[in-house]
Formats: C-alpha cells, sequence, structure tokens
C-alpha cells in the first residue's frame, strides 16, 4: 500500500525499506507494552447497528453508522471474522478488510440463496460475530443488530372490498355515511395510500387517508335511490416511482331511503260503554302517517300519561289497519278518580329517523255517572251547641263539593227539623226556636241538596246548661230541740236535687237569713246543728228561717229556698230567785199571834214555775210561821208568854221549784217592848223581776224579728226587665270586603239590669244574614266575618241584631244594623286573552303599533284602573300605559331574535294596601326579509394540501351563514377564479375538490375566490370570501446517496500547508432536482479540526499543521447528504496517511555524559557509548558520530557508526 513517510533533508531513503524498519519497530513496541497482551484485541464496540433494506440482491453491505471491526495493534495479525449466532436462515456473511492499521469487519448478504430479507417476516436480527487471529490464541466478541429496512413491496387490500349502506334522503351534508378500509403491510411511507374514486362522483366524497365516505350533495329519492361508487387505494410509494399505485378497488352501494317527512296523526273517538260491557271499549283510535312505506307505517300507539294504575291498553283492532281501541287492563278504580281520566297518547312510525305524533288527550268518563259526581264534604257533621242558644245562632254549615251554581239546601222533614233552619244557598244552619224548653241532648237533621238524591247527616249534641234550678225533697222543714241540747248537735238535713249534670248539677246549701242564728248547716251535706247553747228563757222559743240551695253552674247558679221551723223545748234548768233579800225588821213584844210580820217572794222563769217556801233555819222555837205558797211570815205563838222580852231571830229561808233551790236568803227579827212603827221592816232589792221582765221583753221581741222574712228569691228571680241595646250601636257599619273569615266588625254591647240569668244577655243574628256572611257570638256581642264577602256580588247587608235574656218569661230585645260593604282591592286586573300572539315583519319601522291588550279589573276607583307595562327586559318594544297599545321601539332584526315573549302586566292603582297585577304573554314572530348576505365561516380559509392528493379530494368544506328564511337563507356556492379548471366547487355543499393534480415543484400557492349568492327574491344577496390553497412538497426523494467505496486511502506530507487537498471523494444520487443534490461534511474521525472538506466536490483538504511525529495518521467519517424534503444521507471512512519529512535534529540519550577511564589505559579502551535517536522515521539508520571538541589531544575517537 501507499504510505507516505518522512525523511531527512538530502536524502530519500526507499520508503519500501523504511516501511519495513516502521513496521517492525511499531509491532515490537506494541508488544512489548505493559498490561496489554491478549487484552488490546478486542472490537471497538461490544454491540452495532447495522441496516439493509428488504428484498436486497445478493453481496449487499450492510450499512452501519458505526466502524465495525478491530485496531491492529499487531500488523503482523492474521485476522478472521465468523458470524457464531443469530442467523440461522444464513443470509449473512462476514468479511475482513484491513486498511493500515484496522480490520474493518464487513457483512454481506449472501448469493446463491433462494431465500430473501422479508421486513415482513423479520425486520431484525442480532448476530454474535467472532474475531480471531490465525496462529494466535486471540479471540473477540461483537454483536451486530441489523435492521431489515421496509421497501415498498406491498400494496394496499381493501377489506371488505364490498359496502352497502342505507341513507335517508334528509340526510344533512357532510355527514358521513360509510367508512372503506384498506391496509398496506408496509411501514413509513410504504405504507401510506390515498383513497379515491375512481369515476367522478359529486353527490359523495372520500376523505383521501381515512376512507370516510361523506355526503357532499343534496339526495332525492325521486331522481335516484342507489349509487354504485368504486373506491381505489393507490399507494403513495409506487406513485411516486411512476406506477399508478392501484392496488385494490372496493364498491360501496349507497340506498337511499324516503324522507320521513310526515309525523302520524291521532284521530279518537271517545264513547261511554254500556255498563253490561264484558270488553267495555273507552274510544276508538286511528292513526294517519302521509308517508310511504315503512315512514308510513305505525309501530306503536301508547298511553303516555294519565294512567297512573296501568288500568287502560290500546288493543289494535278494527277494520282499519291503524285503527286502536282503549279497553281497560284491570277493574278500573273510578271511586279514586270519579271525573274519569285524561289519557295523553302519542303515536310512532317505523321511519328513520322515528317521528312521533303530537299528544292527544282523551276524555275517559266514568261510564257510572253522567255528570261529574257530586257530594257532600263530609257525610256527617258532628257539631255541638249550648242549650242556651236563642234562635238564630249558628250550628253548622254545611257543603257539596263541588258545589253547583244553582245549589240549593234543605233540611229533610222530621222530628227535629222544626227546631233549625238552613240557608238554601250557603248551608248555613242556625237555631230556630230555643232549645232550652226541650229536654233534650241530641239533635239529628238530614241535609239535602235540591233534588234530595244527596244527603248528609247532622247531628247536634247539646252542650249542657245550667238551666235547672236545685229542687227540695220537700216543700217546708220542721224540727223541735231541748233547750239542753250541747253545742254541735244536729237538729235536722234538707236535701235538694239538681237536674244539671256535672258542676251545674252540684249543690251547695246555705242559710238565707239576716238574723242571727244558733244554727248553722253544712254546706254539703245540708245537716243543720246548733252553733251555741240554747236558752228557753231568754231566746226565741221558735226559729224560722229559710235555707237556700246554690247549684255551682256558670254563668250564675241557680239557687233555691225552703222554710224550716225549729222550736225549743223548755227544761227545767233554772233555780228560783228572791226578789228581796237581807230583810231585817222589829216587831213589839206583844206582835199578835197570826199578824202578818212580812212576806218573801221569789220568781221562777221557767215559764214561771209555782215556787214553795220554806225556813231552813232559824225558827228552832217555832214562833214563826211561812206561808209555803204566798210566802207571808206570820207570827205563829205569842212571845209574850215564850219569856222573852227583849230577842232577835234570824231565819233563813229557801224557796224551790220542786227541783231546784234557791239561795237562802236571810230575815233577821228583833223583839221590842214598847210602840213600833209599821216600817219598821226593811229588804235589799234583787231586782230579779225587773230583769226577768226585760228578759221576757227581749224574747218577746226575739219571738217579732223570727218572723219568716221575705224570701231572698221571691224578689230576686223574677225577670222584672228585659234586655237593651247601648246607646253606642250604631245603626250602620262599614267592612272591607277583604276582611278574613274570623276577623271581628263590631262589638255590641247590651244591658239587662236583672241580676243573674235574668240579667245575663245572648246575641244572635235573627235576620239579615242573606249570605251567611256574618256571626254573632252568642256570649260578648262579638259580631264577625264568617264567610267571605264579596262586594262585587252584594255591597249591603240589613242585619236583625236580637239580643235575649235568660229569665223565664224569656224577654228579647231587636235593632237593626245596616253593613255595608266597601270595596277592597281583591280583583286582580283580568286579560281578555290567556295569551295574545302576533306576527309582523322584521322591517317594521320604530312606533309601528302592533296589538292592543285589555285588562279589566270589578273594583272600584283606583282599585279598577288598570295601568299597563312590559316586564321582560326589552328594548324593542314598548306598551302605552293607559291604552295597552304595544308598539315597536327599537330596530328589529329577526336573524338577531326571531321571535319575543313579551310578559305584559295589567296593575292596578290601589292607592293603598297592595295593588294586584296580572300579567299575560305576548308573543312576537318576526316574519323574515332577505336583508341577510351569506356570511363565510370563517371569513377567509387556508389550507394546506399535500401535491400528491388525488384528483377528486375534498380540499376544503365551505361554510356559511344566513340567517334569513326560506329562499333568501339557501345559498349556492361558485368559484371566481378556478386556475385553468384544476379546481371545483359543489353548488350546494361548497365542497372544493381538485380536479387536476398539483405539482409543488410547479406552483405552491393558489388563492381561490368563492362567492355565496342566496335565493332571495325579489333580489339575491351575495358575499366573497378567499380561499388560500398552499401546495405541500411531498417527500419524493426516493434515493439515498452512494459511494463506490466503502472506505478511501490518502496520504499527505506533514509539512503540508494549511488548505492543502488531500483527496477527494464522490457520492453519487440518482434523484432528479434537488434530491439528487448532494453536499459533503465531516462529522466524525479523529481527523475532526484538522480536515475540511468542500461540501459540494468532496474534496479533502488540511485545516491545521501537521506532524506525523505527533499523529501519523487520521481517520474521517465523510458524509454525504442530499437536499430533499426528508435529506438521506451515506457515509465512507477515510483513512488519510501522514508522510514523514526530516524536519528534527538528533537527540542523545543524555545531555552530559559523565565517563572515567584509567590512566595509562591502552588505546582502543571503550570508556562510553553514545547513544542518538531521531524522531524522522528514516533517519535513525543514517546518524554519524564525531568529536567536534574538546579532544585536541585527540586521545579519545568515537566510532562514527556505532557511537562507542
Amino acid at each position: 500500500m501507499d504510505v507516505t513517510m518522512g525523511y531527512c533533508v538530502g536524502t530519500r531513503p526507499p520508503p519500501s525499506c523504511l516501511i519495513l524498519l516502521l513496521l517492525k519497530l511499531l509491532a515490537t513496541v506494541s508488544q512489548g507494552l505493559p498490561g496489554t497482551g491478549p487484552l488490546g484485541f478486542h472490537f471497538t464496540h461490544s454491540i452495532y447497528n447495522a441496516s439493509v433494506y428488504e428484498n436486497s440482491a445478493a453481496r449487499t453491505y450492510v450499512n452501519s453508522q458505526s466502524r465495525m471491526g478491530i485496531t491492529l495493534i499487531d500488523l503482523s495479525w492474521d485476522i478472521k471474522y465468523r458470524i457464531v449466532s443469530g442467523d440461522e436462515e444464513g443470509f449473512f456473511k462476514a468479511e475482513e478488510v484491513i486498511i493500515a492499521d484496522f480490520c474493518f469487519l464487513r457483512i454481506r448478504t449472501k448469493g446463491g440463496n433462494s431465500a430473501i430479507l422479508n421486513r415482513e417476516i423479520q425486520d431484525n436480527y442480532l448476530l454474535i460475530v467472532k474475531g480471531s487471529v490465525r496462529g494466535e490464541d486471540l479471540e473477540a466478541w461483537t454483536k451486530v443488530n441489523i435492521q431489515v429496512l421496509d421497501m415498498n413491496d406491498l400494496r394496499p387490500l381493501f377489506s371488505p372490498t364490498t359496502y352497502s349502506v342505507t341513507i335517508a334522503e334528509s340526510t344533512p351534508l357532510r355527514t358521513s355515511v360509510a367508512q372503506v378500509t384498506a391496509t398496506d403491510a408496509d411501514i413509513g411511507s410504504n405504507g401510506e395510500f390515498y383513497y379515491y374514486f375512481k369515476n367522478k362522483v359529486d353527490l359523495f366524497s372520500v376523505h383521501p387517508t381515512s376512507g370516510v365516505i361523506s355526503l357532499s350533495g343534496r339526495l332525492n329519492y325521486d331522481e335516484k335511490n342507489r349509487y354504485d361508487l368504486e373506491i381505489l387505494a393507490v399507494d403513495r410509494g409506487m406513485k411516486l416511482y411512476g406506477n399508478n399505485g392501484v392496488s385494490s378497488t372496493a364498491k360501496l352501494y349507497v340506498h337511499i331511503e324516503r324522507i320521513n317527512e310526515h309525523a302520524p296523526t291521532l284521530h279518537v273517538v271517545s264513547h261511554i260503554p254500556f255498563s253490561l260491557d264484558k270488553e267495555p271499549v273507552y274510544a276508538v283510535v286511528t292513526v294517519d302517517d302521509l308517508d310511504e312505506g315503512a315512514n308510513g307505517e305505525i309501530e306503536s300507539v301508547s298511553i303516555v300519561a294519565g294512567d297512573p294504575l296501568d288500568q287502560f291498553f290500546l288493543a289494535k283492532e278494527g277494520k282499519w289497519m291503524n285503527e286502536y281501541r282503549i279497553k281497560e287492563r284491570k277493574q278500573v278504580d273510578w271511586e279514586s278518580f270519579p271525573y274519569g281520566y285524561n289519557l295523553t297518547l302519542q303515536a310512532k312510525d317505523k321511519g328513520s329517523p322515528q317521528k312521533f305524533s303530537a299528544v292527544k288527550i282523551v276524555h275517559i268518563a266514568n261510564p257510572r255517572r253522567d255528570t261529574v259526581p257530586v257530594k257532600f264534604e263530609k257525610e256527617t257533621y258532628d257539631v255541638s251547641i249550648s242549650e242556651f242558644s236563642p234562635p238564630g245562632v249558628v250550628v253548622a254549615i254545611v257543603k257539596l263539593n263541588p258545589e253547583p251554581l244553582d245549589v240549593e239546601y234543605k233540611l229533610s222533614p222530621g222530628e227535629d227539623a222544626p227546631y233549625f233552619r238552613i240557608n238554601p244557598r250557603s248551608g248555613l244552619i242556625v237555631t230556630a226556636q230555643p232549645l232550652n224548653t226541650i229536654k233534650k241532648e241530641v239533635y239529628k237533621l238530614v241535609v239535602t241538596n235540591k233534588e234530595g238524591d244527596l244527603k248528609a247527616q247532622v247531628i247536634i249534641s247539646i252542650e249542657d246548661a245550667n238551666d235547672h234550678t236545685p229542687e227540695f225533697q220537700q216543700p217546708l222543714y220542721d224540727a223541735s230541740v231541748n233547750e239542753s241540747v250541747p253545742v254541735g248537735t244536729s237538729v235536722l238535713m234538707v236535701s235538694a236535687s239538681d237536674k244539671d249534670k256535672g258542676e251545674n248539677g252540684y249543690i251547695t246549701y246555705s242559710i238565707a237569713s239576716l238574723n242571727l242564728l244558733p244554727f248553722a248547716i253544712n254546706q254539703f251535706t245540708g245537716v243543720i246543728s246548733t252553733t251555741e247553747e240554747l236558752d228557753f228563757e231568754s231566746s226565741p222559743e221558735t226559729y224560722r228561717f229559710i235555707v237556700r240551695a246554690s247549684d255551682w253552674g256558670s254563668p250564675y247558679r241557680h239557687e233555691s229556698e225552703v222554710n224550716v221551723t225549729i222550736r225549743i223545748g223548755n227544761v227545767n234548768d233554772n233555780s228560783p230567785l228572791f226578789e228581796k233579800v237581807a230583810c231585817q225588821g222589829v216587831i213589839s213584844y206583844d206582835f199578835p199571834v197570826g199578824a202578818h210580820i212580812t212576806a218573801v217572794s221569789a220568781i221562777d222563769i221557767d215559764e214561771l214555775e209555782l215556787v214553795k217556801y220554806k225556813i231552813i233555819s232559824g225558827n228552832e222555837l217555832g214562833f214563826f210561821y211561812l206561808n209555803p205558797d204566798s210566802g207571808v211570815l206570820q207570827l205563829k205563838k205569842s212571845l209574850m208568854n215564850s219569856g222573852i222580852k227583849n230577842g232577835n231571830f234570824a231565819l233563813r229561808i229557801t224557796a224551790t221549784d220542786g227541783e231546784n233551790f234557791a239561795d237562802p236568803m236571810s230575815v233577821n227579827i228583833s223583839v221590842l217592848h214598847g210602840k213600833v212603827s209599821s216600817k219598821s221592816f226593811s229588804c235589799r232589792e234583787t231586782r230579779v223581776a225587773q230583769k226577768l221582765a226585760e228578759k221576757l221583753l227581749i224574747k218577746a221581741k226575739a219571738n217579732g224579728k223570727l218572723n219568716l222574712e221575705d224570701g231572698f228569691l221571691d224578689f230576686y228571680s223574677v225577670n222584672r226587665q228585659g234586655p237593651h241595646f247601648d246607646k253606642s250601636f250604631p245603626s250602620d257599619v262599614a267592612v272591607k270586603e277583604n276582611l278574613p273569615v274570623g276577623a271581628n266588625i263590631l262589638k255590641i254591647k247590651a244591658y239587662d239590669a236583672d241580676s243573674g240569668f235574668n240579667g245575663k244577655v245572648l246575641f244572635t243574628i235573627s235576620d239579615g244574614n242573606t249570605d251567611s256572611c256574618f256571626n254573632i257570638d252568642m256570649e260578648t256581642g262579638q259580631l264577625k266575618v264568617l264567610l267571605p264577602m264579596d262586594r262585587e256580588h252584594r255591597d249591603l247587608y240589613l242585619l236583625n241584631i236580637t239580643i235575649y235574656d235568660l229569665g223565664n218569661p224569656q224577654k228579647s230585645s231587636w235593632r237593626l244594623l245596616t253593613v255595608n260593604v266597601e270595596d277592597a282591592n281583591d280583583n286582580s286586573p283580568i286579560f281578555l286573552q290567556d295569551s295574545y300572539s302576533v306576527n309582523i315583519l322584521e322591517s317594521s319601522s320604530i312606533g309601528t303599533e302592533i296589538i292592543q291588550v285589555e285588562a279589566r279589573d270589578k273594583d272600584l276607583g283606583s282599585n279598577g284602573e288598570v295601568t299597563y307595562s312590559v316586564l321582560t327586559d326589552t328594548q324593542q318594544f314598548a306598551i302605552n300605559s293607559s291604552t295597552g297599545i304595544v308598539y315597536v321601539a327599537d330596530q328589529l332584526d329577526r336573524e338577531s331574535k326571531a321571535n319575543y315573549s313579551l310578559k305584559i302586566e295589567a296593575r292596578d292603582k290601589a292607592e293603598s294596601g297592595q295593588q294586584l297585577f296580572s300579567v299575560v304573554t305576548l308573543k312576537v314572530f318576526l316574519d323574515d326579509v332577505n336583508d341577510c348576505s351569506p356570511a363565510f365561516i370563517p371569513s377567509s380559509y387556508n389550507v394546506k394540501v399535500l401535491e400528491d392528493l388525488p384528483v377528486g379530494t375534498v380540499i376544503a368544506w365551505l361554510e356559511t351563514h344566513d340567517p334569513d328564511l326560506g329562499l333568501g337563507g339557501q345559498v349556492r356556492y361558485s368559484l371566481v377564479n378556478d386556475y385553468n379548471g384544476r379546481f371545483e366547487i359543489d353548488k350546494a355543499s361548497g365542497a372544493i375538490r381538485l380536479s387536476k393534480e398539483l405539482d409543488y415543484e410547479k406552483q405552491q400557492f393558489y388563492n381561490l375566490t368563492v362567492r355565496a349568492k342566496d335565493k332571495g327574491r325579489p333580489v339575491s344577496l351575495s358575499s366573497v370570501s378567499f380561499v388560500e390553497v398552499e401546495v405541500v412538497d411531498v417527500n419524493e426523494n426516493l434515493h439515498t446517496p452512494y459511494f463506490p467505496d466503502f472506505a478511501v486511502v490518502g496520504s499527505v506530507k506533514e509539512n503540508s500547508r494549511v488548505g492543502t487537498s488531500v483527496l477527494q471523494v464522490t457520492a453519487h444520487d440518482e434523484d432528479p432536482g434537488r434530491d439528487g443534490e448532494i453536499q459533503y461534511s465531516i462529522r466524525d474521525g479523529s481527523g475532526l479540526g484538522r480536515f475540511n472538506i468542500d461540501d459540494e466536490s468532496g474534496v479533502i483538504s488540511t485545516a491545521d499543521i501537521l506532524d506525523r511525529e505527533t499523529t501519523g495518521s487520521y481517520w474521517l467519517t465523510v458524509y454525504a447528504t442530499d437536499r430533499g424534503v426528508v435529506p438521506l444521507y451515506s457515509t465512507i471512512e477515510v483513512y488519510i496517511e501522514i508522510e514523514d519529512v526530516n524536519d528534527n535534529a538528533p537527540l542523545t540519550s543524555e545531555p552530559i555524559y559523565y565517563p572515567a577511564v584509567m590512566e595509562n589505559s591502552p588505546k582502543d579502551v571503550s570508556v562510553i557509548q553514545i547513544q542518538a535517536e531521531d524522531p524522522d522515521s528514516s533517519s535513525n539508520e543514517k546518524l554519524t558520530y564525531r568529536i567536534t571538541s574538546g579532544n585536541p589531544q585527540n586521545f579519545f575517537a568515537i566510532n562514527i557508526k556505532t557511537g562507542s
């Protein structure tokens, strides 16, 4: 091989000799490096990546971006490569190529093998490669991962090849109707393909890559109901190679269905079945559908609402095909739904899409009643009223539900009916006569309607009132008691009973007397007993008094009285009392016998019992005699013969009534000689007689007082006065009609001067309560609202207010009260219609009157005045607040808003309280005017189109919005410029198609002008848009640049100037144009930065100063890259040897030597060996040695060749 070597100046040794010497020297030195040995024998990488195309011919080498192989540390190595594993099919062979110090591993496909590489079968091989040196025990291993690259050797295939779809003729534009599918087993761009129609198709488009078939035109079943389309799949890669690329064809059959244009229509005939029908039919339903075929067939008729219990069903039967009958599925619950059922029906057809009829409401009448069932709100009304209730007291209100307009209530004749009356219009039942005269606890009434077929029972319980007086068991009571009885002794018991119940029948007793009596009565038992000691002598002999029995009733007690007489029995309980005591006197000695000396007198107050007198002492001599009856004291025997001349006698005298003795009194008698005065006796007065007289007088007076008093009840139980109204009673009163039920109107005051029940006043309305709107509290006189008033029905009532007392006989009084019902704002304004609607042109000018709404209010004055306003927040319409005229207030635009739903309020002008209002909906529909041009969405279009798209491909869909209706909103599209027929547009859908092939290299941009025009009359409107079509270059770079060899060798002298050309590499590319233009570059290798390459010519030149002694050779990886859209490249390995130049001086091993030699040494004794080297490759064998100085005597000599 050619290797440039360095050399010394002036000599040019043979290059071959120097080469042998140099290589030998390097190998020797390498083997001598410490720690190398076999470890220096190895591949540059443990694994390499390489690639080769499938279907490659024999002896095709794989390509790797890395240098595969082993660096020759010993140039004598004879290396052999062998594939150990990974190539079971035997596709590959390993070869060795030595360049300089590197043994390349080259792997190629084998020849003579019938099998070829097929990526679709296996796309990767991992080879284990072994490298060894012949004759030496050196081995190395590496892995080579070979990627099998795809070749466009397969074509796209459809699966399936036949498709069939059915679509409705109403299918919207751009709807995807089908999708065809093809596959290509190749990968990358080799597996890419396009779909397109074999023939020109206007109504459909196919997406070039997805295969989705879309509708791009209007269908018409009557014009054509089937389309047979052929779709081709073209391989993009084959097409680029000049082949048409068509590999497979699919057929698509599109069947058109008629549009389901009409919804079913329901017709219902209802009737009431006979009650004896076994399978009653409640209605016959027929269904019409104007469509044909399946669109006109009815799938079902259903009950969609109104049958919560699932009691009805529709049976398809009858003479006509679409006739159904409503029957009952089970026993119908008419009691829960007495008015019948409102069934909601709906039909649906079998069309696609299905259409539903408008719902139809069918009333299923209750066959058991001809009219709406009416019944009383209650079957039985249970009420209670007071027994005191006078005529006119409210008992109950009965109602029919629902209440007929001509309602009339009646009381059925009966035993209790006369005691009550009923308002035939309102159902108010009141008392007709007092109830306390009839002793009944329950009244039963039967209320009927006018016809008498509806009945309700009213059971009236009478609440017990205190209307009975206690009754004593005896008309009078008489008893006697001795005066000697102890205090608390029971004398007698009175007893009374009361027919009332509860507390009204409880009785207590009391003594009704203003005098003090020695008696008391137990208030509960009626037992009369003494309260103090009785004394016949000082007290009345007979007590007469009244005992009162009172019940516990309210509001007042009922009382009755009975006369009680108690006689006091006398008992001898008093001793006689002397009228005079301590008597003393004088009698003469000669006082005659039998003469009256004096008399004693004693009184016994016990009925003036007879008193007997007796001398108990002092008369032992018997001179005196005391008359036991008269108390006269006489001289019994003469004193003269007694021998007593002067003396005194002390007599002790007592008196007795036979049981009791009086305290003794003394009579002292002195006997004197001589004449004695007649008034010689004197006594001390005891005033017993006076006291007795006084006591008798008191008793007489007491007896006089105890004459039976006039009874308390005799005075107070008489109903002397009748009730009368208070002076404040008004003649009229005004009430607002909206007073709530129960509200107080007026409290009527009345009085009765009597006391108790005689003075108790009860209030009633005896007449004038025509509509039963009023009630008066029987007890308090509070007039209240009973039922709602309605001034609009009646504005004046003349009530007869009657008052009663509870006396016997009962007295009453009445006054008339005029009730003026004043208007209240209780009526909202009512619109004359439930809703309003109007159609106007969207071009209507401001101020145009469009409709007048009207509402009326039944109230009076300001309550009935109506003002109008628009509640909806809108600037387009306004209303005249007084007249209700609605007018246009702002510019209208149907396209902005096609209809308005306005809420219009009618409000009264009530000055006090809450104003009332009602709201009605006014729907304003704007009729279209062709005032809008079609507007493109977006306003302009930018599309990018691959240059190789097939003809017929839709590259853009135009879209416009024209809010006008009818023809004014129907848009047609056209191209203003089509670039010589290269583009076309569908008039209906706005789909822009390619009509000719594009070529990026010829023209990259197209600016299309499109027009959209509506069909409005009389003037159509149009607009223009722009579609910028950018043609996208398709990668037509089919061929990779290639070098003739995989490596080249060059050399350059080390003293070459920067920029010196070393060698030129040349690659080739079979693509035309830019895809075939090649650029060169150095991207790898040890010589990066030392060399440059001309990117166009491939000439490699030096880029830096070279020095062989530093680096003797360089490896470069040169890339050849084309200028395609997707650049392709290949590489070549370049080995550059640096040729030697004699540019280095020899150098000794030591700068200074210090040898020694013995003196007297003989000639030719070796003193020192001088060693020198020259870095230049060929200079070492030419070195010569000589002594240049320091040896003037020539004692020393040097071998010119060896330096010894």
